[in-house]
């Protein structure tokens, strides 16, 4: 699962490219530091490498990860990364070999896929001088986020997943240490080394272990030594968890008759006094503040029926104003911060004036009770314009309501030209955040149900937020804390650490979901879910990039070669890297062809035991996929 979020790296691509150093060259007397007895009983699957080899780098990659579960045993073992010398090396290789030959395999695996065993040697110049767990902890403290994120069981996928995301931010904190770009590559190796080695307490040669962190394919499952209570656990906890939802139910739904109960009172008694609508333009402002009797007389009363979409930023319902115009009121969540009323409409204010093309224009506001009514809490509503044809998931998806609001049918098939608009438009529209006004606004959760389209089908990129929804300190206009899983940059997701590139990252992914139609997660396959990064990365690299595209786009005879570098593009705008992923500017330039779309960097790839793809590019059940790679 590492393979979820780690950039992963073919053997030619190593930074350490020595001259070729033989394994018997390695002095008379030199033995290895460990011990690699476990080649012959670990569970790996050795499919790879029997002959006849079909590929020679699935056979390589898996000996890669094989060899790495000794590097973390004996980083386990000593609190040393690695090995010291070439010389150590070359004797480690040499028994590795050995162990190889006494399972029937090639004799001449090892020299063919390691020709230079410097690879493995640790230096002081590797990654921030970092030679020992001693070195880490004084560069990173006694506790990183690898320690509790990849501590636990990684056979279960979202765990495996955390322990990819912490892998990613503490190879970044290493390189910031180390202070050079190029060795990245290196801080990763230790990264790994340390979640195998350290972190998780089940050690490298756990399974379990290996198949996460190594991606090393297995030949069979494995199961922890407590499955039996394990499995009771996992009966009882959706029953424990069923029976209070139940009962948090039922007290909601009494608390909510009452409130409503004491609402209608309430508004009753506002209308004796004040029959006339309070709702009025701020004067010398772009925004309009909303008196809730209007809000509910465009809704009908918030109404069902009215519901046009609905997320954790909150409830968007559609509404006709006295003036016959129509709007989307969404009902905001958990807005009870600091700050009052005041600034949250100046913020209201701020954004109102915001005006680009490819923005969905908010009106105004509105925000519920009287500031000596303390009885509620206050409710606030953002009022922007109604946006006929909905949110570019009805188009894309065919998908069952879920958690981010799809709709559950699709309204139509996209063009190319629509597609191409749609792309760039919202290139645009972050542009426009992104440089456009000062200070910048990110966005924090580009994905298809916050891209609106118009009357014209043009994109209009939509909740970009409230500045007093800020809590980090980055841009003062910025949007929720919380993106989406399968849309948020893992640097970001981790440690909060926002830029321009973590849109980017989002925008990828939207990319890539427009060009083939598919979800950024495929949940489809049992247990586990599947990035689209993943799915089309395995089909760029093996030179198959047409099919990603959607199966529709190709019938129509659409420029192959054009809809292919928006392919590409949307790949480096996901790539897992911060450095590697271009500005939004650049990728607009890119998906206009004003400039060269580079070679794409690797990136990760399925592993063994996750999602195999077929030659159709869709999800197959075969044990392992042939263009695995492993991250050692």
């Amino acid at each position: 699962m590492w393979r979820s979020l780690f950039f992963l790296l073919l053997l030619a691509n190593s930074p350490l490219r020595e001259t070729p150093v033989a394994t018997a060259a390695a002095a008379a007397g030199d033995e290895c530091p460990m011990d690699l007895n476990y080649v012959g009983t670990f569970p790996w699957d050795r499919s790879y490498c029997q002959p006849p080899i079909s590929n020679m780098t699935n056979c390589c990659t898996t000996l890669l990860s094989l060899f790495g579960i000794a590097i973390g045993q004996r980083l386990h073992l000593t609190g040393l990364f690695r090995l010291p010398n070439a010389a150590a090396s070359s004797a480690c290789l040499a028994d590795f070999s050995s162990n190889l030959s006494a399972l029937s395999l090639p004799s001449d695996l090892v020299h063919t896929c390691f020709p230079s065993p410097q690879r493995f040697v640790i230096t002081p110049d590797f990654c921030a001088g970092i030679l020992t767990r001693r070195n880490w902890t004084a560069k990173l403290g006694p506790s990183t986020a690898i320690d509790s994120a990849c501590r636990s069981d990684l056979s279960v996928p979202t765990q495996c997943y955390d322990c990819a995301n912490a892998g990613v931010a503490v190879t970044a904190q290493l390189t910031a240490l180390d202070g050079n770009a190029s060795h990245a590559t290196q801080c990763f190796y230790l990264a790994v080394d340390y979640a195998a080695g350290v972190a998780n307490q089940f050690g490298p040669e756990d399974p379990r272990a290996a198949g996460c962190i190594f991606s090393l394919a297995l030949s069979s499952p494995s199961s922890p030594p407590t499955r039996s209570k394990s499995h009771t656990a996992a009966i009882i906890a959706p029953i424990a968890a069923t029976l209070a939802l139940a009962l948090l139910l039922s007290a909601l739904g009494l608390y909510l008759r009452l409130s409503k109960s004491k609402k209608k009172r309430k508004l009753s008694k506002k209308q004796e006094q004040s029959p006339r609508s309070r709702s009025h333009a701020r004067p010398n402002t772009g925004s309009i503040l909303y008196d809730i009797e209007e809000m509910e007389k465009a809704t009908d009363n918030f109404s069902e029926r009215n519901i046009v979409g609905r997320g954790g930023f909150g409830v968007v319902y559609k509404g006709t104003l006295s003036d016959g115009s129509l709007v989307a009121v969404k009902k905001v969540l958990e807005l009870n911060l600091e700050g009052g009323d005041e600034k949250f409409q100046n913020e209201v204010e701020i954004i109102s004036h915001l005006r680009h093309r490819n923005l969905v224009p908010l009106r105004g506001c509105c925000i519920t009770n009287d500031d000596d009514d303390m009885e509620e809490p206050k409710e606030r509503y953002l009022v922007y314009d109604y946006m006929p044809n909905g949110s570019l998931a009805d188009h894309i998806f065919t998908s069952p309501v879920d958690g981010n609001g799809y709709s559950g049918k699709k309204k139509s098939t996209l063009t190319w030209p629509q597609r191409k608009n749609i792309i760039l438009d919202v290139a645009k529209g972050l542009g426009y955040l992104h440089y456009g006004v000062k200070p910048a606004i990110y966005h924090r959760d580009i994905k298809p149900t916050n891209i609106l389209l118009d009357g014209e089908m043009r994109a209009r990129v939509a909740d970009f937020g409230l500045a007093r929804q800020s809590r980090e300190g980055l841009s003062p206009l910025t949007s929720r804390v919380a993106g989406t899983h399968g849309y948020l940059a893992p640097e970001y997701a981790l440690y909060g650490q926002l830029t321009e590139k973590s849109d980017v990252y989002s925008f990828g992914v939207l990319v890539l979901e427009i060009m083939s139609g598919r979800n950024a997660l495929d949940k489809s396959a049992e247990s586990n879910s599947a990035l689209i990064t993943d799915w089309a990365s395995t089909l760029v690299k093996s030179g198959r990039a047409e099919e990603v595209l959607d199966a529709a786009l190709v019938r129509e005879g659409n420029p192959k070669g054009t809809m292919e570098r928006f392919v590409l593009v949307g790949l480096l705008c996901a790539h897992v890297m911060v450095a590697l992923r271009p500005t939004i500017s650049e990728a607009l330039k890119m998906l206009e062809g004003d400039i060269d779309v580079p070679v794409i960097p690797d990136r990760p790839m399925p592993h063994g035991h996750g999602y195999p793809f077929g030659e159709d590019g869709t999800i197959t059940a075969s044990p392992a996929l042939s263009a695995s790679v492993s991250i050692l």
